[in-house]
């Protein structure tokens, strides 16, 4: 079977001398068994981020950092893989034929037992795929989330390694998680800093106000129009700013 393993070699040089190396164990193309110290990409049981570096009738191949490419069957592929793209893929071993093998059909891999995760508990989060309402994360190698489009204020991209926070667990079991814990005030704190930041680079003043559509107050701040609301309403409070009909100033 292919995969890591620990070697023991002994050699003479005047007295006998034990020394272990590990190393990785899998078969060539012409089905020879080779032992490696060069570290792939992923082994098995790891979701990782890897590039198609070509296509045959069998299916995609993977760039994993070894002599010898990674397959993904075509039944393992989510949709038809394009050389040259990379694909967030789970490495498992097929139990047909004994091999390597990864696949993009990610949700198969992950447990479907109920989480018995807590709210605002640490998580560690795995970006895998982009949706309508925001991005599909793996959680903790095993547990499939989502996190809402209006609650991600950073960049992100698939195949990431990101630490989270839980936000709930529905009644249906799915997980919601958070890029940033739940505090409110910081939440707020933290906003109000991006929005007199953006005010700064902007000559003291942005084309938004309370009216202005959703839409392009989250492409300004990455926050929902609530949250910006309530936030631009403090800084009012504190006289560092003035709301007008269509935008916003820094008050000098």
């Amino acid at each position: 079977m292919e995969g890591s393993i620990g070697v023991r070699f002994c050699y003479q040089k005047k007295r006998l001398r034990l020394s272990e190396l590990k190393v990785f164990i899998y078969f060539d193309s012409e089905d020879r068994v080779i032992a490696t110290m060069t570290t792939p990409k992923a082994i098995v049981g790891d979701f990782a981020l890897m590039k198609v570096v070509g296509t045959s009738r069998v299916g995609a191949f993977l760039d994993w950092g070894l002599r010898k490419d990674l397959l993904v069957p075509f039944r393992e592929q989510r949709e038809e893989m394009v050389v040259g793209r990379e694909y967030l893929v789970y490495v498992y071993v097929d139990k047909t034929t004994d091999r390597i093998v990864a696949s993009t059909r990610l949700s198969r891999f992950l447990d479907k037992t109920p989480a018995d995760y807590e709210p605002g508990q640490e998580v560690e989060l795995i970006v895998a795929r982009r949706t309508d309402l925001g991005y599909n994360v793996i959680v903790n190698n095993s547990h499939e989330a989502i996190i809402y489009r209006n609650e991600i204020f950073q960049p992100i991209t698939i195949g990431q390694h990101l630490t989270g926070y839980v936000k709930t667990i529905r009644e249906d079991g799915k997980i919601d998680c958070i890029l940033q814990k739940n505090d409110g005030h910081e939440q707020i704190d933290r906003l109000a800093a991006l929005i007199l930041k953006k005010l700064e680079e902007n000559g003291g003043a942005l084309p938004v106000s309370d009216k202005s559509d959703p839409d392009e107050i989250y492409r300004l701040f990455g926050c929902s129009k609530k949250n910006y609301k309530k936030t631009v309403g403090g800084l009012f409070k504190q006289h560092k700013v003035i709301i007008g009909e269509k935008e916003l100033k820094l008050k000098k």
